[in-house]
């Protein structure tokens, strides 16, 4: 799974710096950097890793570009998302010809004097380190690309559901990471209580939307729903998944 975990880590870090204050052009550069600097200490050298180092890279600037586009023209969503299922699939598939990590992170690991980490294989903690950053900007990128594909999402100019429930692109990635982390460590039902609560945070918002029957700024009740309740479970099957893929990896 080094290669896999390769390619998490790498959109990860692209997509953490597609925001302000970070240049625009930043997180095209940044994909292929992290590949180059993962696979250079994880120690992933042989002509096939390097193959197949090489094919990450492409696909996460195809990730990054194409997400870029969709940002830009509000269409297209449906691509950055066959590229990541797609290529997440293919890599896990092509993963048999890579060796396991080792290298100058294998010693880091075992001089950590912390024994949780220093009895960590190479691979497992790399792939962790994957699936958490995926919790944070790439999580939110793929829930706004699934919203803005079923029409959840309002060309620009146009009033948003998401204006009317403030503080989701902060509370998205605090919950999967919180379920991840709760997941990872046994605690399911925990987790279950965490997706329990953000119904009851919402709630009250959702219910004085109900009361209203009017539109307010061109936003109803439905709308608003279903803009809720779409991004939270894309969200929750976010932190799922990579629960699921820890477990199997």
């Amino acid at each position: 799974m080094s290669i896999l975990a390769v390619l998490l880590i790498a959109i990860g870090v692209s997509d953490l710096f597609r925001r302000p204050p970070f240049p625009p052009w930043l997180p095209l550069p940044a994909g292929p950097a992290m590949v180059l600097l993962v696979g250079l200490l994880a120690g992933l050298g042989t002509p096939a890793e390097v193959g197949l180092l090489v094919l990450v890279a492409l696909i996460c600037l195809a990730w990054t570009v194409l997400v870029g586009r969709s940002r830009t023209f509000g269409s297209g969503r449906r691509w950055p998302l066959i590229v990541m299922l797609g290529g997440a699939g293919l890599v896990i598939g092509l993963s048999g010809l890579a060796g396991p990590a080792g290298g100058w992170l294998a010693d880091w690991l075992r001089a950590l004097p912390w024994s949780g980490l220093a009895g960590l294989e190479p691979d497992r903690f790399l792939l962790l380190v994957g699936l958490f950053l995926i919790q944070l900007s790439t999580g939110n990128e793929l829930v706004r690309l699934v919203l803005g594909g079923v029409g959840a999402i309002k060309p620009a100019g146009q009033p948003q559901a998401a204006d009317q429930l403030r503080g989701g692109r902060l509370l998205g990635p605090l919950e999967r990471i919180f379920i991840l982390g709760l997941g990872l460590t046994g605690q399911v039902t925990a987790a279950g209580l965490v997706i329990a609560a953000k119904g009851l945070i919402r709630f009250p918002e959702l219910s004085a939307r109900r009361s209203d029957a009017t539109r307010i700024n061109g936003i109803g009740i439905d709308e608003v729903t279903e803009y809720f309740l779409l991004g939270s479970f894309v969200s929750w099957l976010i932190s799922l998944a990579a629960l699921g893929i820890a477990y199997l990896g």
